[in-house]
């Protein structure tokens, strides 16, 4: 899987466009900021945009949605969780869903905690994850937002994040990748909640 990386806003928002080759088809992660950006560049790589996945409902990653949306006429996908709080049309995803990226599966995995219905995205294929404001390279997301839980994103991290492999590649909503083996070892919000 290729992808290529946007990052927009003064929140510094990373939104990612996935795809196979040039040519193909593609979908969108979490366009937050800039949408001219990602336009642009499915032209410049004639790739067919299958529809928009949104980690969670914050702004900082769906910003740009709309403007996407309208000229590629695609839908916007969101886990149901957090569709009342989206409070835009979406179709709704849930904890197994399985996204075809020309030819590659891409799982959704339910990870709550900075947001009721927060998401993270594997392609173990490829040995990625996208995992939206859940995980970063060096934190973990807050949780003292208006749907944000420590005990869901507890539940989170060591039951479901925890048990990565080593060599998957984290891509996350702030910040630069990491791989799941630097995160255990090198982050300290992960390795606190671990601890509890």
């Amino acid at each position: 899987m290729k992808l290529k990386r946007f990052v927009g806003g003064n929140l510094e928002s990373n939104g990612y466009v996935i795809y196979q080759k040039p040519g193909g088809t593609a979908w969108i992660i979490d366009p937050g900021y800039n949408p001219d950006k990602f336009l642009k560049f499915l032209k410049e790589n004639d790739l067919k945009l299958q529809g928009i996945l949104l980690t969670h409902h914050h702004y900082d990653h769906t910003g740009g949605v709309d403007k996407i949306s309208f000229e590629t006429d695609c839908k916007v996908w969101i886990h149901i969780n957090d569709a009342d709080m989206y409070k835009k049309p979406a179709e709704f995803l849930y904890d197994g869903d399985v996204i075809d990226v020309d030819g590659e599966a891409l799982k959704v995995i339910h990870t709550p905690g900075h947001t009721e219905g927060g998401i993270c995205l594997m392609a173990e294929k490829s040995r990625l994850a996208f995992t939206g404001d859940t995980l970063f390279n060096k934190e973990v997301g807050r949780i003292d937002l208006e749907d944000g839980s420590l005990k869901k994103m507890e539940r989170s991290l060591k039951d479901i994040i925890n048990k990565w492999p080593n060599d998957i590649t984290v891509y996350p909503g702030h910040g630069p990748e990491a791989t799941m083996k630097f995160v255990k070892e090198k982050n300290p919000e992960f390795l606190e909640i671990l601890a509890l």
